[in-house]
């Protein structure tokens, strides 16, 4: 396959540096995201970053020329609707308008018309289907696209409110009237819908807490009625999609086998095509029915249904030489695809390969500044914990330095239910540009590796799912990789926890901690969740009463994982970074931990990121987080 360049698109040069790249290129937004190609293939729209600010841009492949550009703030994701005209989802931390809630992130969609570069919020102007029944401008799931009569209408999930109540709502916008529709209003607890190829409500997914039962209604003889049903305290099944005839609906359930729902008869029977470890679904671009699943290792692996799609791919990552290699977006003939590649050879980059000519075009790299020579080596490694489970981890080695000895920083992933992936990661990648080695470990609890992985995470929190990590300090250092006197800890969310409980609930095994946006007080965190569930029994609070061992908030087993509880025994520097408008979690949690650490006389520094969400979604407020732990780290475990 022969390489291009397509340099109409990258609009950017990169530096060299034999010292590695500058914190800045890894501390500020991707210079290329959310690369989504057009329909027909013959545009790229993609977010990218003008003085700090992120700009959505569409761009015409064959004649090599903007189409268009709008300054935006917070996207979440763009796709298209047709050829003509694009979705924006961005979002914003903020009390809805005109509604009693507790502040939290709401997203938005809008329309953007390539030809008349007009920009429509989708629901701005919407109503229920009541002629008093006002809509919310936000929705709660992504917008979904269906062609219908040969033009494209635009399905989203929304909240509209009747008799004050705020109930899901599905809404419907048609490209030809330009005018948005609530179709279906839900009940107290409907999450959903599913949409067929042909534009048709098919399935509706509902919860009801009171019963603590999962609901998939189908549309038969005027109505929605059950299809299935079961119960759920805690885990709910998810619907992952409509099977490539759209004869089924996939649900794949907790600790069990997917299933598949016949939609003529509601009938259920087991289904092995998807398998039980992959980490997402890709679907076929024309049908927005499952094309296949995807699944983190080593490198990122793509089992497609369809054989063709399957011979497509391997051609694909052939040409990359064991590099990672991700589906990003395709056309709906598949002739254009566009992909990520993360590796030694080409960096993190986006490129689009023509199945026509077998060509790759570069679209440009993911990080401006960042050269494929600045990138750190990962690695796909595994060790035994204490109790003997084998825990999977991704190790990032610095360049030019010889793995013996190494300082060592462990990364903890969120979730905690959650995972990472072997794709280029910003925050690892930039501590190894520093001369660190990177553990990533995923621990019990963490997901793509089968329900009884997760299951092993249960009431693990400052326990077993804590000491996986240290278990991974200790596995590196009797490999003579690192030296386990010089070795630190760094998480956010979750991982900022971990890094607290690492220096408080653990001793002697970290030099310093450093927690973004992290939990330090489970009880208080509880508490928080309690009110804004305004209930003191819930699915999320049963979930994390789980995951901590504690049967109510007045458990001692949440004061036992407290870092918060054990300040008095930290026995390492710790930094506390939080975003001023965290809505996961609350930034009190940092405040009242950099309290209680002044008190104690322990070394603490807090930083405040004025404007920040839990996500560190604005370049400014990520370097400096960067900046600051990497100055922490550099102060309290010196690399060299």
């Amino acid at each position: 396959m022969r390489r291009l360049v397509f340099a109409a698109l990258a609009a950017v040069s990169l530096s060299a540096g034999a010292s590695g790249a500058p914190l800045e290129a890894y501390g500020q937004l991707p210079n290329i995201d959310d690369v989504a190609i057009s329909p027909d293939g013959k545009s790229l729209a993609y977010v990218t970053l003008h003085d700090g600010q992120q700009v959505v841009i569409v761009a015409s492949l064959d004649e090599h020329k903007f189409l268009a550009a709008v300054r935006a703030d917070k996207v979440r994701g763009v796709d298209w609707a047709d050829s003509d005209n694009l979705l924006i989802t961005a979002s914003t931390s903020a009390p809805a308008i005109g509604v009693i809630a507790p502040r939290q992130e709401w997203n938005e969609v809008e329309l953007l018309n390539v030809s008349t570069k007009r920009q429509i919020p989708l629901l701005q102007n919407a109503h229920g289907k009541g002629d008093d029944d006002a809509a919310m401008n936000v929705i709660s799931a992504p917008p979904e696209v269906r062609q219908v009569d040969g033009h494209a209408v635009v399905f989203l999930t929304g909240i509209s409110f009747v008799n004050s109540d705020g109930v899901a709502t599905l809404f419907k916008y048609d490209v030809n009237d330009a005018r948005t529709h609530a179709i279906l209003v839900g009940a107290p607890g409907t999450q959903g819908w599913v949409i067929d190829s042909a534009g048709n409500p098919v399935a509706r997914e509902d919860y009801d807490e009171s019963q603590q039962l999962w609901r998939v209604k189908t549309h038969t003889d005027g109505g929605w009625h059950d299809a299935y049903t079961r119960p759920s305290a805690i885990d709910t099944p998810q619907i992952m999609g409509l099977m490539p005839d759209g004869a089924a609906l996939v649900i794949a359930l907790p600790e069990a086998d997917d299933i598949e729902l016949n939609l003529a008869d509601n009938s259920t029977t087991t289904t092995k095509d998807l398998g039980t470890d992959y980490n997402s679904i890709v679907r076929d671009p024309a049908t927005h029915r499952i094309a296949g699943t995807v699944h983190f290792g080593h490198l990122t692996a793509y089992r497609f249904l369809a054989p063709a799609d399957q011979r497509a791919w391997h051609s694909v990552v052939d040409a990359f030489d064991g590099q990672n290699v991700e589906l990003v977006s395709w056309s709906t003939d598949r002739k254009r695809i566009v992909v990520r590649v993360d590796g030694p050879r080409d960096g993190a980059t986006y490129q689009m390969i023509d199945m026509g000519t077998h060509q790759a075009s570069v679209l440009g790299p993911v990080y401006k500044g960042i050269e494929r020579t600045d990138v750190a080596p990962v690695s796909y490694i595994s060790y035994h914990a204490a109790d003997g489970l084998v825990i999977p981890a991704y190790l990032t080695l610095p360049r030019d330095r010889e793995a013996k000895s190494l300082p060592l920083v462990v990364l903890p992933h969120g979730g905690p239910q959650a995972s990472d992936g072997p794709e280029f990661d910003w925050m690892a990648q930039a501590i190894a540009s520093r001369g660190y080695a990177v553990l990533q470990p995923e621990f019990r609890g963490s997901t793509g590796r089968g329900w009884s992985f997760i299951q092993a995470g249960y009431g693990e929190w400052g326990r077993k799912m804590q000491s996986d990590l240290s278990d991974g300090v200790r596995y590196l250092a009797s490999q003579g990789v690192i030296d386990p006197r010089r070795v630190c800890i760094m998480g956010a969310s979750y991982g900022g926890y971990a890094a607290l409980a690492g220096v408080t609930l653990e001793h002697g095994v970290y030099r310093c901690a450093v927690a973004v946006a992290g939990v330090s007080d489970p009880k208080e965190m509880l508490k928080w969740e309690r009110h804004r569930a305004d209930r003191s029994d819930s699915l999320v609070m049963r979930y994390w009463k789980r995951f901590m061992g504690a049967d109510d908030l007045d458990d001692p087993k949440l004061e036992q994982i407290s870092p918060m509880a054990h300040v008095a025994a930290a026995d390492a520097p710790v930094l506390l970074i939080h975003g001023k408008d965290d809505t996961v979690v609350p930034i009190a949690q940092s405040e009242d931990m950099a309290d209680a650490l002044k008190a104690a006389g322990k070394p603490v520094r807090f930083v405040k990121l004025d404007g920040e969400d839990h996500w560190l979604s604005r370049s400014e407020t990520r370097l400096r987080m960067l900046t600051e732990a990497v100055a922490f780290l550099e102060a309290n475990n010196p690399p060299n």
